[in-house]
Parts: C-alpha cells; sequence; structure tokens
C-alpha cells in the first residue's frame, strides 16, 4: 500500500472543505511532458481519500505525445501493461476554480512508484533532481517566468487563427503598438479577470503587458524562492489564462509561433541563488567582477545547445526565432541587452539575476528549468568562464550558431554528456522517443504550400 509522502498534509482536504462547502468537484491536476494538464475530476466527498491514498494513473500519463498518444518506444506503455501509479497532492495547491459555473476546486498532484519513491519520468522529479544539486552547495534557487500568450478567436479560418474582436470597438487588432495601454483597455475586462484569479488562486502573478502583435501580452510572475513552485505557478497560469479568456468568448494560445511574420511567444526564466543567510550571490556593483555570476552565466552558455530540445521541443518552437523579433539564436551574454540569450538586468545590485530569453511558451516549466539550472550548476562548479560581455546588436555580431531545427537539438540533447550527469539518462530516452515520434509523423504529413508550390509545376 502507498504511503503519502511525508510533505503532504492529511489535514488540508478537511481544513479546505470545511472553508468551502459550496464547493461540487474537484479537479486533479498532473501535467505531462508538453506541459499539457490532464487528470481526473472527483467529487468532494472523495477529497480526503485522494490526500491519504492518492489516485492511480497510468505510468503513460508521461509518454503521451502532444496529441495525447501514447509513444510505445518509451517503454512505458504496453511493454509495462500500461501500468499505474499512484500519484499524491502537492501541499498548497488546492484552490477553488474561479471560472466555474458549478463551484469547483483543483489540486494539482505528482506520480509516485507505488512504494513510495518519486517517479523519473515525472518533469516535476527531473527538475527535483537537479535542485537537490544545489542544495548541496547550501544554495536556494529563486525563479519567476514571465509568460507571452495571444487571445484569438474562437472562430478561426480554415485552421489558422485570428485576432479576436475586441469587446469595445468590435474590430480586431491589426497593429503593433508594444506596451500600448490602449490594447489593454481593448480587453481590460478578460485580462483584469487573468490577475483576479491568479490572485484567488495564490499565483503571484505581476503585471500584464501588451507585446509585439496584435492581441498578444504578457503576465509576469513575482520571485519565489523555490524554483519548483515558480514552475507549478506557470503552469496553473496557463490554464488560469486560457480558461478566463474562454468565458470571455475568447481563445488563447501558447504556440511559440502562430502567426507568420509576427512575434512569437517566449517564456522567459530570471533566476538568481541565495546563500544560507538569504543573500543574493549574484549581487554586487559591477556583474562582470562577480564570479559566482559569471561562471553561472558560462555554464548555460556551455550547455545551451545541448538543451535546446527541452526549450524549444515542438517543430513549431524553431519558427520563433528572428533578430526582428528579439528571439536570440547564438549563446551571448549581455549586460541589459535585449539581444542576448541571458541578460543580466542592470538596476539595483541586490538584484542582480540572469534573465534567460530562449525557451518559447511551448515549453514544459520544469524541464525548461531543469535544463537550464544543470548548466547554472555545471558553470559554478567547474567555474566556466562566459567571454567577453555582448554591447549592442548580438544579431550582428554573433552568427547562428544554436539548433534551428528540433532533430538537431534532439541529437545535441542526446548526445550530451553534461546534460547525462543531471537529468537521468532514462528521461532523456523517453524525451527523445517522445518528440522524434512527433517529428517523424510531421515529416510524413504534406503542407498547404508543398501542393500549392509542387502539384501542377513539376
Amino acid at each position: 500500500m502507498s504511503v503519502p509522502p511525508r510533505a503532504v498534509r492529511l489535514d488540508e482536504a478537511t481544513d479546505f472543505l470545511r472553508e468551502h462547502p459550496e464547493v461540487q468537484f474537484v479537479d486533479l491536476l498532473i501535467a505531462d511532458m508538453n506541459g499539457v494538464v490532464r487528470g481526473k475530476r472527483i467529487e468532494r466527498n472523495n477529497l480526503p481519500k485522494v490526500f491519504e491514498k492518492g489516485i492511480n494513473l497510468p505510468a503513460s500519463l508521461f509518454a503521451l505525445d502532444i496529441t495525447g498518444s501514447t509513444v510505445e518506444s518509451t517503454g512505458l506503455g504496453l511493454d509495462i501493461g500500461d501500468a499505474d501509479r499512484v500519484c499524491f497532492p502537492i501541499t498548497d495547491t488546492l484552490c477553488m476554480e474561479p471560472w466555474q459555473k458549478r463551484p469547483t476546486a483543483q489540486l494539482l498532484m505528482t506520480m509516485h512508484e507505488m512504494e513510495g519513491e518519486p517517479f523519473f519520468a515525472d518533469p516535476r522529479e527531473v527538475l527535483r533532481q537537479v535542485v537537490q544539486r544545489f542544495d548541496e552547495l547550501g544554495l536556494t534557487v529563486c525563479a519567476a517566468f514571465e509568460l507571452e500568450f495571444y487571445l484569438i478567436d474562437q472562430e478561426n479560418i480554415n485552421g489558422r487563427p485570428q485576432p479576436p474582436r475586441s469587446p469595445i470597438s468590435g474590430k480586431r487588432p491589426q497593429s503593433v503598438q508594444v506596451y500600448s495601454m490602449d490594447d489593454l483597455d481593448e480587453y481590460a475586462d478578460c485580462l483584469q479577470d487573468i490577475i483576479d484569479g491568479a490572485r484567488a488562486q495564490g499565483i503571484p502573478a505581476d503585471a500584464i503587458v501588451a507585446e509585439s502583435a496584435p492581441a498578444q501580452f504578457e503576465v509576469n510572475l513575482k520571485h519565489v524562492a523555490d524554483p519548483i513552485k515558480a514552475c507549478d505557478y506557470a503552469v496553473l497560469l496557463k490554464r488560469l489564462i486560457k480558461n478566463v479568456a474562454y468565458d470571455h468568448e475568447m481563445d488563447t494560445t501558447f504556440m511559440a509561433k502562430p502567426y507568420p511574420g509576427q512575434a512569437g511567444n517566449g517564456l522567459h526564466v530570471h533566476i538568481s541563488l541565495l546563500d544560507k543567510e538569504g543573500r543574493n550571490i549574484f549581487a554586487g556593483e559591477d556583474p562582470e567582477q562577480n564570479a559566482a555570476l559569471r561562471h553561472a552565466i558560462g555554464g548555460v552558455l556551455e550547455t545551451l545547445p545541448a538543451c535546446m530540445a527541452f526549450l524549444c521541443p515542438n517543430v513549431n518552437s524553431y519558427r520563433r526565432f528572428g533578430s526582428q523579433f528579439f528571439v536570440p539564436n547564438a549563446p551571448s551574454w549581455g549586460l541589459d541587452n535585449r539581444t542576448t540569450a541571458l541578460r543580466v538586468p542592470t538596476g539595483t545590485p541586490e538584484a542582480h539575476r540572469i534573465e534567460h530569453r530562449v525557451a518559447g511558451a511551448d515549453a514544459n516549466p520544469y524541464l525548461l528549468l531543469a535544463g537550464v539550472l544543470a548548466g547554472v550548476h555545471h558553470g559554478i562548479t567547474r567555474q566556466i568562464e562566459p567571454g567577453p560581455v555582448t554591447e549592442g546588436n548580438s544579431y550582428e555580431q554573433h552568427e547562428q550558431s544554436l539548433p534551428n531545427n528540433l532533430r538537431d537539438a534532439l541529437r545535441y540533447l542526446d548526445d550530451s554528456s553534461v546534460m547525462a550527469e543531471y537529468i537521468d539518462p532514462k528521461y532523456i530516452d523517453i524525451f527523445v522517443a517522445c518528440k522524434e515520434h512527433e517529428l517523424e509523423e510531421f515529416e510524413h504529413s504534406i503542407s498547404d504550400l508543398e501542393y500549392n508550390w509542387y502539384l501542377h509545376t513539376v
């Protein structure tokens, strides 16, 4: 019989039900390899049993491709009889879903072996094992995400997205107005409900800004001194945004590049490290003279090609890159320079940190952060120097050198001895198998452009 992890508080369920007598259902949620939230819905009276005994879900949940089909080459499907593992609650994630018409709560889960050990293929566990390396150094990772997304119409044209009509003007936005207050006003009710919903769920959303394309926005999350919790917030924020927008008769997309010729959706992450006294070890008057900061940057830059598949995990991810859209395509770093892969904001010296600007919004936050932190730890423990700071336009000084397609990115990951030191090689095999399966499906399809070019011309 499975025993709940010590972090699970058995009284959390009874306390919540007493405080929320109106709740009828509870959604039990777990994020798969692609960051897609899956799970079960239970009635309220079953919640205490979930805290006591967990729920069973198949291990193949972490071998699903982007369409939700099991990739058998991972070995987590029929090879093990599609066997179950047990999922237990993550403490302090039980909250109401503000968008539901029937009072419904949600609870984030994580998967374990039947004997109680964390299940190696849960992306949350992949990240936990990397974070443990920092615990051994007496360091705490502080992290925050910036998440970009598009509001889109619920009615698309031939399967392609289009901006939604403004609830105020009735018009579809066409122009690009970065940081436009007018664009925020056009969708103010929806955007405010997102912020209000985040606060109600304990998600530390800080602000929403209009981004670089029609009906594109960015939500900033506040720094938290718990990198796994930071990823939990990012996963739950995406679900919140989708559901609130739907309540406003709009859809959303976190697809890396939904529109040709427009900016893609990024997922930037800010990282700092705190010592045992809670001091930021990256702090200082001159970032270039801070050895810990330099070495962390050096490690991330050195491992950047190897973790590209975690940062940009889909075929579409690589369409986002281009100098005009501030998406770096070479390992580079700079001080307050948004053209580089790693930016060090140079405001308050005590708040110096690394902003990682490469990943797309389609990335799984747990895997993204696992790959980046592997580079940080690698650099600090091996004292890797990052090379000179890039000043000015990085695109004019560095040729494109990062993998620019999924197949090459998977090869870099599969061949990386450094990534294999931090991330279980069994998990890397599963990830690569799933993504190669998707890639093969994509390459066997025939695009409209191929028909337009070749059907009558060759």
